[in-house]
Protein backbone atom coordinates (compact mmCIF):
# COMPACT_ATOMS: atom_id res chain seq x y z
CA UNK A 1 0.00 0.00 0.00
CA UNK A 2 1.26 3.12 -1.01
CA UNK A 3 1.19 5.62 1.68
CA UNK A 4 2.29 9.41 1.72
CA UNK A 5 3.13 11.52 4.81
CA UNK A 6 1.62 14.57 5.12
CA UNK A 7 1.91 17.71 6.88
CA UNK A 8 -1.35 19.58 7.59
CA UNK A 9 -0.95 22.09 10.84
CA UNK A 10 0.43 20.19 13.53
CA UNK A 11 1.77 16.72 13.42
CA UNK A 12 2.70 14.55 10.01
CA UNK A 13 -0.52 12.09 9.03
CA UNK A 14 -0.28 9.31 7.77
CA UNK A 15 -2.17 9.31 4.63
CA UNK A 16 -3.12 6.83 1.66
CA UNK A 17 -2.51 8.29 -1.35
CA UNK A 18 -5.21 6.53 -3.14
CA UNK A 19 -7.66 7.38 -0.62
CA UNK A 20 -6.49 10.95 -1.07
CA UNK A 21 -6.69 10.85 -4.98
CA UNK A 22 -10.62 9.38 -4.39
CA UNK A 23 -10.95 12.77 -2.03
CA UNK A 24 -10.19 15.63 -3.82
CA UNK A 25 -12.19 13.80 -6.80
CA UNK A 26 -15.03 13.75 -4.49
CA UNK A 27 -14.63 17.71 -3.85
CA UNK A 28 -13.83 18.40 -7.40
CA UNK A 29 -16.85 17.18 -8.27
CA UNK A 30 -18.93 18.48 -5.60
CA UNK A 31 -17.57 21.99 -6.65
CA UNK A 32 -18.55 21.15 -10.13
CA UNK A 33 -21.78 19.71 -9.66
CA UNK A 34 -22.79 23.26 -7.44
CA UNK A 35 -20.90 25.59 -10.00
CA UNK A 36 -18.69 26.49 -7.29
CA UNK A 37 -16.22 28.91 -8.38
CA UNK A 38 -15.17 30.65 -5.64
CA UNK A 39 -16.62 28.30 -1.83
CA UNK A 40 -16.00 28.88 1.78
CA UNK A 41 -15.48 25.51 4.18
CA UNK A 42 -19.29 26.08 5.39
CA UNK A 43 -20.32 24.63 1.77
CA UNK A 44 -17.97 21.87 1.83
CA UNK A 45 -19.53 20.90 5.42
CA UNK A 46 -22.78 20.68 3.61
CA UNK A 47 -22.14 16.97 2.10
CA UNK A 48 -20.76 14.24 4.65
CA UNK A 49 -19.01 11.92 2.26
CA UNK A 50 -15.91 12.54 3.39
CA UNK A 51 -14.40 13.63 7.11
CA UNK A 52 -13.65 17.19 8.11
CA UNK A 53 -9.84 15.48 8.94
CA UNK A 54 -9.76 14.16 5.46
CA UNK A 55 -11.73 17.21 3.88
CA UNK A 56 -8.79 19.20 4.96
CA UNK A 57 -5.86 17.41 3.77
CA UNK A 58 -7.28 16.70 0.28
CA UNK A 59 -8.04 20.25 0.24
CA UNK A 60 -4.27 20.79 0.89
CA UNK A 61 -3.18 18.89 -1.52
CA UNK A 62 -5.53 20.21 -4.01
CA UNK A 63 -3.88 23.77 -3.67
CA UNK A 64 -0.30 22.15 -3.20
CA UNK A 65 -0.96 20.88 -6.71
CA UNK A 66 -2.49 23.95 -8.26
CA UNK A 67 -6.19 23.13 -8.53
CA UNK A 68 -7.37 25.58 -5.74
CA UNK A 69 -6.25 29.01 -4.51
CA UNK A 70 -6.80 29.74 -0.80
CA UNK A 71 -8.43 33.54 -0.57
CA UNK A 72 -8.01 33.86 2.96
CA UNK A 73 -8.34 31.38 5.83
CA UNK A 74 -11.34 29.51 4.86
CA UNK A 75 -12.64 30.70 1.84
CA UNK A 76 -11.38 29.42 -1.81
CA UNK A 77 -11.56 29.32 -5.59
CA UNK A 78 -10.77 27.87 -8.86
CA UNK A 79 -7.21 28.50 -9.65
CA UNK A 80 -8.27 30.29 -12.56
CA UNK A 81 -10.80 32.67 -10.65
CA UNK A 82 -10.31 36.27 -10.32
CA UNK A 83 -13.32 38.42 -10.06
CA UNK A 84 -12.12 40.83 -7.54
CA UNK A 85 -15.97 41.82 -7.48
CA UNK A 86 -17.45 38.65 -6.67
CA UNK A 87 -14.19 37.97 -4.35
CA UNK A 88 -14.75 41.62 -2.74
CA UNK A 89 -18.53 40.80 -2.15
CA UNK A 90 -17.96 37.26 -0.82
CA UNK A 91 -15.24 38.08 1.77
CA UNK A 92 -18.04 40.44 4.02
CA UNK A 93 -21.43 38.79 5.73
CA UNK A 94 -22.82 42.36 5.42
CA UNK A 95 -22.30 44.81 2.67
CA UNK A 96 -20.68 44.88 -0.41
CA UNK A 97 -19.35 46.77 -3.31
CA UNK A 98 -19.18 50.59 -2.38
CA UNK A 99 -17.78 53.94 -3.36
CA UNK A 100 -15.39 54.22 -6.30
CA UNK A 101 -15.64 50.69 -7.55
CA UNK A 102 -19.38 51.25 -7.50
CA UNK A 103 -19.22 54.56 -9.51
CA UNK A 104 -17.00 52.39 -11.84
CA UNK A 105 -19.75 49.60 -11.87
CA UNK A 106 -22.43 52.11 -12.77
CA UNK A 107 -20.40 54.06 -15.67
CA UNK A 108 -20.35 57.41 -13.92
CA UNK A 109 -16.42 57.48 -13.72
CA UNK A 110 -13.85 57.02 -16.42
CA UNK A 111 -11.15 56.29 -14.08
CA UNK A 112 -10.60 52.81 -13.02
CA UNK A 113 -9.47 52.49 -9.49
CA UNK A 114 -6.67 50.66 -8.36
CA UNK A 115 -8.35 49.43 -5.31
CA UNK A 116 -11.73 47.29 -4.45
CA UNK A 117 -13.64 49.25 -2.37
CA UNK A 118 -16.27 47.32 -0.19
CA UNK A 119 -18.38 48.69 2.23
CA UNK A 120 -19.28 46.51 5.65
CA UNK A 121 -20.27 47.10 9.26
CA UNK A 122 -17.47 44.65 10.55
CA UNK A 123 -13.64 46.01 10.73
CA UNK A 124 -12.01 44.29 8.65
CA UNK A 125 -8.14 44.91 7.45
CA UNK A 126 -7.67 45.71 3.85
CA UNK A 127 -5.69 43.13 2.43
CA UNK A 128 -3.37 42.39 -1.08
CA UNK A 129 -5.14 39.25 -3.08
CA UNK A 130 -3.92 37.88 -6.10
CA UNK A 131 -2.52 41.46 -7.25
CA UNK A 132 -5.39 43.66 -6.03
CA UNK A 133 -5.71 45.87 -3.27
CA UNK A 134 -9.20 45.03 -1.45
CA UNK A 135 -9.96 48.43 1.14
CA UNK A 136 -12.99 47.52 3.75
CA UNK A 137 -14.77 50.87 5.20
CA UNK A 138 -16.85 50.17 7.95
CA UNK A 139 -19.72 52.00 8.29
CA UNK A 140 -22.40 51.99 10.88
CA UNK A 141 -24.90 49.63 10.40
CA UNK A 142 -27.45 52.44 10.04
CA UNK A 143 -26.09 52.67 6.65
CA UNK A 144 -25.95 48.92 5.04
CA UNK A 145 -28.91 49.40 2.84
CA UNK A 146 -29.51 50.19 -1.23
CA UNK A 147 -27.60 47.04 -2.51
CA UNK A 148 -28.53 45.34 -5.45
CA UNK A 149 -27.46 41.97 -6.63
CA UNK A 150 -25.70 41.49 -10.03
CA UNK A 151 -24.67 38.36 -11.85
CA UNK A 152 -25.55 34.93 -11.21
CA UNK A 153 -24.99 31.47 -9.16
CA UNK A 154 -21.89 31.64 -7.51
CA UNK A 155 -21.01 34.70 -9.34
CA UNK A 156 -23.34 36.72 -7.92
CA UNK A 157 -22.50 39.86 -5.97
CA UNK A 158 -23.86 42.85 -3.95
CA UNK A 159 -23.13 46.83 -4.69
CA UNK A 160 -24.67 49.55 -3.96
CA UNK A 161 -27.38 50.96 -6.56
CA UNK A 162 -26.93 54.50 -8.05
CA UNK A 163 -28.78 56.32 -5.40
CA UNK A 164 -27.07 54.81 -2.83
CA UNK A 165 -23.61 55.18 -4.30
CA UNK A 166 -23.88 59.12 -4.67
CA UNK A 167 -25.10 59.62 -1.06
CA UNK A 168 -21.77 57.48 -0.14
CA UNK A 169 -19.62 59.12 -2.30
CA UNK A 170 -20.87 62.33 -0.51
CA UNK A 171 -20.40 61.05 3.18
CA UNK A 172 -16.88 59.62 2.13
CA UNK A 173 -15.27 61.30 -0.85
CA UNK A 174 -11.81 60.15 0.00
CA UNK A 175 -12.96 56.32 -1.17
CA UNK A 176 -14.75 57.75 -4.55
CA UNK A 177 -12.34 59.38 -6.14
CA UNK A 178 -12.32 62.51 -4.21
CA UNK A 179 -14.72 65.69 -5.45
CA UNK A 180 -14.10 66.22 -9.26
CA UNK A 181 -15.07 62.57 -9.88
CA UNK A 182 -18.73 62.92 -7.68
CA UNK A 183 -19.65 66.22 -8.92
CA UNK A 184 -19.65 64.25 -12.40
CA UNK A 185 -20.88 61.47 -11.21
CA UNK A 186 -23.94 62.93 -9.47
CA UNK A 187 -24.07 64.82 -13.05
CA UNK A 188 -24.37 62.10 -15.34
CA UNK A 189 -26.49 60.04 -12.81
CA UNK A 190 -29.79 58.92 -13.54
CA UNK A 191 -31.20 59.44 -10.65
CA UNK A 192 -34.86 58.17 -8.36
CA UNK A 193 -35.92 61.21 -6.71
CA UNK A 194 -38.17 59.43 -4.52
CA UNK A 195 -35.46 56.30 -3.96
CA UNK A 196 -33.26 59.14 -3.37
CA UNK A 197 -35.56 61.05 -1.00
CA UNK A 198 -35.94 57.41 1.13
CA UNK A 199 -32.10 57.13 1.42
CA UNK A 200 -31.65 60.38 2.48
CA UNK A 201 -34.41 59.71 5.40
CA UNK A 202 -32.37 56.45 6.31
CA UNK A 203 -28.90 57.88 5.84
CA UNK A 204 -29.33 60.86 8.26
CA UNK A 205 -27.39 63.70 7.31
CA UNK A 206 -28.52 66.98 6.41
CA UNK A 207 -24.60 68.14 4.92
CA UNK A 208 -25.46 65.83 2.25
CA UNK A 209 -28.64 66.78 1.53
CA UNK A 210 -27.93 69.77 1.03
CA UNK A 211 -25.07 69.68 -1.11
CA UNK A 212 -27.06 67.71 -3.24
CA UNK A 213 -29.70 69.88 -2.87
CA UNK A 214 -27.00 72.45 -4.16
CA UNK A 215 -25.45 70.87 -7.22
CA UNK A 216 -29.18 69.71 -8.25
CA UNK A 217 -30.31 73.39 -8.66
CA UNK A 218 -26.83 74.72 -9.82
CA UNK A 219 -26.61 72.16 -12.56
CA UNK A 220 -30.47 71.93 -13.92
CA UNK A 221 -30.36 68.43 -13.02
CA UNK A 222 -34.16 67.60 -14.49
CA UNK A 223 -37.29 66.17 -12.69
CA UNK A 224 -35.80 66.78 -9.24
CA UNK A 225 -38.52 68.82 -7.67
CA UNK A 226 -40.01 66.39 -5.12
CA UNK A 227 -36.27 65.91 -3.90
CA UNK A 228 -35.76 69.99 -3.48
CA UNK A 229 -39.14 70.32 -1.74
CA UNK A 230 -38.10 67.57 0.52
CA UNK A 231 -34.60 69.36 0.92
CA UNK A 232 -36.29 72.53 1.46
CA UNK A 233 -37.87 70.80 4.48
CA UNK A 234 -34.86 69.10 6.09
CA UNK A 235 -32.58 71.65 5.96
CA UNK A 236 -31.96 73.39 9.25
CA UNK A 237 -29.91 76.82 10.19
CA UNK A 238 -26.34 75.61 10.26
CA UNK A 239 -24.47 76.66 7.47
CA UNK A 240 -22.01 73.48 6.09
CA UNK A 241 -19.25 73.97 3.72
CA UNK A 242 -19.87 72.53 0.84
CA UNK A 243 -16.71 70.51 0.65
CA UNK A 244 -15.99 68.25 3.64
CA UNK A 245 -12.62 69.50 4.05
CA UNK A 246 -10.29 72.68 2.90
CA UNK A 247 -10.46 76.30 3.72
CA UNK A 248 -13.15 78.01 5.35
CA UNK A 249 -14.52 80.98 2.77
CA UNK A 250 -16.63 83.75 4.03
CA UNK A 251 -18.69 83.14 1.15
CA UNK A 252 -22.43 82.22 1.97
CA UNK A 253 -24.94 80.49 -0.13
CA UNK A 254 -28.33 80.80 2.17
CA UNK A 255 -31.23 79.42 0.50
CA UNK A 256 -29.14 75.85 1.38
CA UNK A 257 -27.18 77.06 4.21
CA UNK A 258 -23.88 76.46 2.63
CA UNK A 259 -20.43 77.95 2.66
CA UNK A 260 -19.44 78.29 -0.69
CA UNK A 261 -15.10 76.98 -0.54
CA UNK A 262 -15.43 75.92 -4.14
CA UNK A 263 -15.91 78.32 -7.09
CA UNK A 264 -19.63 77.40 -8.24
CA UNK A 265 -17.43 77.88 -11.94
CA UNK A 266 -15.28 75.39 -11.18
CA UNK A 267 -18.06 72.74 -9.84
CA UNK A 268 -19.60 73.55 -12.84
CA UNK A 269 -16.47 72.69 -14.78
CA UNK A 270 -16.08 69.31 -12.76
CA UNK A 271 -19.45 68.18 -13.40
CA UNK A 272 -18.74 69.24 -17.18
CA UNK A 273 -15.74 67.77 -17.56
Amino acid sequence: MLYLHFYYGKPQQKVNIFDMIYEEKIILEYLDDNGLDIFSLNNLREFEVISEKQREIALRSLINKGYLKIIERGIYCRHNFSDELIIGSFLVKNGGIAYWSALNFHGLTEQIPNTVFIQTNQWKKSKMIFGVQYKFVQVNEKKIFGYKTEGYGNHKFNITDIEKTIIDSFDQPEYSGGYPEIIKAFNNADLDQNKLIKYCKAFGNRAIIKRLAYLTELLDKPKMEKFIRFALAARNEKYTPFLSYGEKKDKTYRRWRLILNLPEEDIVNMAQS
